[in-house]
């Protein structure tokens, strides 16, 4: 993985920078320890590291617009952060730029019960919002294995799902406006509380753009209504290829549950040892199935869904029967990523997504793979919209195990496209996947995709180095002609 080479102009220059910073956010908000800075060296993609040349952490929406006006005059880049959590790379530093951090923007501004939504800043993590409605029956669904850590600016970066996306939708299903700044300065507005804005789909467009884009200052949710019933089932089979047989079932049955997760023998073994979560340990996959909705719904489904495991051989069937036993059934699956911490000292976790009716094909060509590399690899996956998380184990001290992990990755990665899948579901390009966006896209696909950033960053200083393999100048693309150096977009308000 090679990162564009630093400038070593901007890097002279850096005192210059620095001051420049610190007149925009004074006292603590400018960080250039070399021990402070080590802390935003790497997001949860740990294998890749880079000490920020700078790090600033502004809390108001005018100081990022400053902060980017500034950036933007002196030439220097810019990487958003959030929360850090994200899986791809996509906050991994540059040593020529300015890490812009939003923690300091974590407070939830409004609740509108009425209109069924919330408005908070970027720095709010997913299950403070949750947390915020619960005593009024409310909840925000999208809910990342790390929804206690894991911000909404940073989700709505990367469109991040989590289990019970199935039924209710990724980010981009569960988003209603957003503030953000443009690396001009200018702030623009795009939705807001109501349901469905007019014109162009600019919020669709920045929703996963991996702060390719703009600076996210404040997000408006949709929160919905706790469902009257839910009730979770496990459901063991002696291979995977059954577990998976059964997903394509229930599905096409026409049943949709809440979430539907699936995991193989090393992953249900790691988390029954780490929690004990009533997991069988005599079966080769294990679903965990949710259905939510009014109680007469929730009883006749469960009892669709035990006769579909029975017709394709399930092995094992368990039914909550109570709340605190359908939170027990889940508490595995939410410690995936540190139970398998226990078992291997270093793990990289895969993200691509398939049709649902290939996971038989695409779990028996990984364990092929397994083999081949001399990894071992544990599958835990979002079953229902075919979201594999392949955690591929490996130790960082085995001279070239992280090579073989990295190729290892790469193949999953092909054969996910090779099958008509895509290369990421919700963790997103960032520089894990950026080589491999030749696999999906063709030249001329990325050249275009690249002419709506040029529209929105013109000097290009918003993360470069991340998603695309290589970067081109927007003069060369021929992009949108920008009047003025503005966003050719007239009916977006600006502040």
């Amino acid at each position: 993985m090679k990162m564009p080479k630093p400038d070593q102009d901007i890097i002279a220059r850096r005192s210059e920078i620095i001051r420049r910073l610190q007149a925009i956010v004074p006292g603590d908000g400018v960080i250039t320890n070399e021990n402070e800075l080590s802390v935003f060296e790497c997001d949860g993609l740990m294998a890749y590291k880079q000490l920020p040349m700078v790090v600033v952490l502004p809390e108001s929406t005018q100081q990022v617009s400053n902060i980017l006006k500034a950036c933007q005059d002196m030439g220097v880049k810019i990487v958003p952060r959030g929360a850090g959590t994200g899986l791809s790379g996509g906050a991994l530093p540059l040593a020529d730029g300015v890490t812009l951090g939003l923690s300091k923007f974590n407070k939830i501004l409004d609740i509108d019960l009425d209109n069924r939504c919330a408005v908070v800043q970027p720095g709010v993590t997913n299950q403070a919002v949750t947390n915020a409605v619960m005593d009024d029956n409310f909840y925000y669904a999208p809910d990342p294995s790390s929804k206690i850590a894991c911000t909404i600016g940073g989700n709505v970066a990367e469109n991040a799902g989590g289990m019970h996306c199935l039924k209710y939708g990724l980010t981009t299903n569960n988003l209603l406006g957003v503030e953000m700044v443009l690396m001009d300065g200018d702030v623009i507005r795009l939705g807001g509380k109501h349901l469905d804005a007019g014109g162009l789909d600019l919020l669709g467009a920045i929703t996963g753009s991996e702060g390719l884009l703009g600076i996210i200052t404040e997000v408006t949710v949709r929160i919905l209504k706790k469902p009257q019933t839910a009730r979770a089932m496990l459901v063991g089979f002696d291979t995977v290829a059954a577990g998976g047989n059964c997903v394509a079932k229930i599905i096409s049955s026409g049943i949709v549950p809440g979430a539907m997760e699936m995991m193989d023998k090393v992953a249900i073994d790691a988390m029954q040892r780490f929690v004990d979560s009533g997991y069988p340990l005599d079966v080769e996959a294990l679903l965990v199935v949710e259905l939510d909705g009014p109680e007469a719904e929730v009883d006749y489904l469960v009892e669709r869904i035990e006769q579909i495991s029975k017709d394709v051989g399930s092995t094992f069937l368990r039914v909550s029967q109570t709340e605190q036993e359908r939170e027990q059934f889940w508490k595995g699956r939410m410690s995936a990523f540190p139970s398998i911490g226990r078992i291997s000292p270093d793990y990289l976790t895969m993200d691509g997504t398939i049709p649902r009716h290939r996971l038989p094909d695409v779990l028996t060509r990984m364990n092929e793979l397994s083999e081949q590399f001399g990894l071992r690899v544990a599958n835990v996956f979002h079953a229902g919209d075919g979201n594999l998380h392949p955690l591929i184990l490996y130790d960082a001290n085995v001279p070239g195990d992280l090579d073989k992990a990295e190729e290892f990755g790469s193949e999953i990665l092909k054969l996910c496209v090779e099958v008509g899948g895509v290369l990421s579901g919700e963790h997103g390009i960032g520089v894990e996947k950026r080589d491999l966006m030749g696999e999906m896209f063709t030249e001329d696909d990325m050249k275009q995709q690249q002419r709506l950033k040029c529209a929105f960053d013109t000097s290009g200083l918003l993360n470069p180095g991340k998603v695309y393999p290589t970067l081109h100048r927007c003069a060369e693309l021929g992009h949108m002609h920008v009047h003025g150096g503005k966003l050719p977009f007239p009916d977006i308000p600006r502040y």
